[in-house]
């Protein structure tokens, strides 16, 4: 592997490990300011023993996660260099205000929450619990608009005199349509995770009859609030489908193996085998015109093939040779009559000519074999893709399915009665990271081979290392990180089985401030 593979390796690694704790605290935070609601408006105090004690377990994520969230933007200065010079004036602006937010506001508010308990009213610290929520769903909104404006680049535009990228309209960037879905999809999907962490634990509090009033209540407020979460989840989703479609055509012929352009409606692919070689779907299994529905909202509008997109960018390409030689005449100061014109109508497609670069020391005068490498290399693979997003999917509908029967036997008050119901939900408990971690990797390997989309291509994104300094780098970041994993989920194994009576959080007489039913008011 070189240094661009060992580069994007040591990142996805580091993202990747770090989103194992990111939805977890957005999900419980809002969670917790719930719980606390319901204690304030009812005088309950199971309620609030049930916001200390969860909030026990979001404090053991949110700090592990602060961590590994640290030593991933700091990559942007020792991995990524060149990135960082090109644009970070659009792309630091996001990164610092989120800084701002997670490390000031956010955990100033996680301090007052742990420790004002006992120094504020409980008015006062239900305020601090949903500003809490509110700053850490915040802090998320920043660093998605950093990874939407990478996804679909607006608002910016190229200073040949400096050769960077320059905020033009900030507005643009915080309001562009990709980076707008990408949060309100990824906050839900938190919000999933953290009921289904509730709703699980809960459950094994109920298979084993442990603090059975405390586990009643929370898988209550977990499953409603996880079902509403969830069909969030798919609408959104949806949107984000629609927003491909409009903008990020090679992601989504790749997530559909859509080799070729078909007459509208577009089919969507239940299943299938991709045959990248034959650039066909082997045993495929379709349904007419939903694929259309979910990228054009209509049906009388093309989904793009891969065929044709290679052709457009083949075209691309060509335009992004006369587009770099044309800079480079001007940047020398040797340009002619009329460059500055023509390079204002080719600039839009200067990036593939950067991309042709990887595969050509001349730019300008690339023979046709190199033109058709870069075209090969604007596609990313399909399978990949293909299965991940299939992998999402089938997680999301299942914690669907999940959600719907946890609130019909919530609604009659009788959750233990069905312990099939707890093991599905016990067992359900990697579903959420699943489906989180394959949309990230939906998200970023469909970008390829593009750092920031059809401006800056990876491979001239990366700082001058060696590839052993990378290897070394991720080694040791392999390492530490796989401790933080080891360590978060020792620690919340080890509370989870104390349970809140072991860790002091439920009083004797818990149950007696909620009772259960009588078999009377059950009947």
């Amino acid at each position: 592997m070189d240094i661009v593979e060992l580069s994007r390796l040591q990142f996805a690694f580091t993202a990747m490990v770090h989103f194992l704790f990111v939805p977890l605290t957005l999900g419980l935070s809002i969670l917790l300011a719930i719980m606390e609601s319901v204690y304030v408006m009812t005088g309950k105090t199971i309620y609030r023993q049930m916001t200390k004690f969860w909030g026990k377990l979001f404090g053991i994520n949110f700090a592990l996660g602060v961590t590994t969230g640290i030593a991933m933007e700091f990559q942007f200065g020792t991995n990524w260099s060149y990135y960082s010079h090109y644009v970070g004036d659009i792309f630091g602006a996001p990164l610092a205000i989120e800084a701002l937010m997670a490390f000031f506001l956010e955990s100033t508010l996680v301090g007052l929450f742990f420790f004002g308990w006992d120094r504020l009213s409980k008015e006062k610290h239900l305020a601090v619990t949903w500003l809490m929520a509110l700053a850490t769903n915040m802090s998320a909104l920043w660093i998605l608009v950093a990874n939407g404006w990478m996804q679909h680049p607006v608002g910016s535009e190229l200073n040949l005199a400096t050769m960077r990228m320059e905020l033009v309209s900030f507005a643009e960037v915080l309001l562009n349509p990709v980076a707008q879905v990408k949060f309100v999809h990824t906050v839900s999907a938190g919000y999933v995770t953290g009921a289904v962490f509730v709703l699980a634990i809960s459950s094994w509090y109920l298979l084993k009859g442990r603090e059975v009033a405390f586990a009643r209540r929370s898988f209550a407020i977990a499953s409603a609030f996880g079902l509403a979460s969830v069909l969030s989840v798919i609408v959104l989703g949806d949107e984000s489908g629609y927003e491909l479609g409009d903008v990020q055509k090679v992601k989504l012929a790749a997530i559909e193996a859509e080799w070729q352009t078909h007459p509208a409606p577009a089919a969507f692919t239940l299943f299938g085998l991709p045959n990248e070689a034959q650039q066909h779907t082997d045993f495929a299994i379709r349904i007419p015109g939903v694929m259309g529905l979910i990228a054009t909202r209509s049906l009388d509008t093309e989904v793009m093939g891969i065929r044709e997109l290679k052709e457009e960018h083949r075209e691309r390409i060509v335009n992004g040779q006369e587009a770099y030689a044309l800079m480079q005449r001007l940047r020398s100061g040797e340009a002619r009559e009329g460059d500055q014109a023509r390079f204002e109508e080719v600039r839009s497609d200067l990036g593939y000519g950067l991309l042709l670069s990887a595969y050509s020391d001349d730019v300008a005068n690339a023979t046709a074999a190199e033109i058709n490498q870069a075209v090969e290399a604007s596609i990313p693979k399909v399978w990949p893709l293909f299965w991940s997003f299939r992998a999402m999917v089938a997680a999301g509908f299942s914690m669907l399915l999940l959600f719907a029967l946890a609130f019909w036997h919530s609604v009659r008050r009788q959750p233990e009665k069905s312990p099939w119901l707890l093991r599905f939900a016990l067992f359900s408990l990697p579903l959420p990271w699943i489906a989180s971690e394959a949309g990230w990797f939906v998200a970023e390997y469909g970008r390829q081979p593009w750092a920031i989309g059809e401006i800056l291509p990876v491979h001239l994104a990366i700082s001058s290392l060696t590839a052993e300094q990378v290897l070394t780098t991720l080694i040791a970041i392999g390492i530490l990180y796989t401790t933080f994993v080891i360590i978060e989920m020792w620690l919340m194994q080890h509370f989870a089985r104390k349970g809140p009576s072991g860790s002091g959080y439920l009083d004797d007489d818990a149950d007696a401030d909620y009772p259960l039913p009588t078999p009377a008011r059950e009947a």
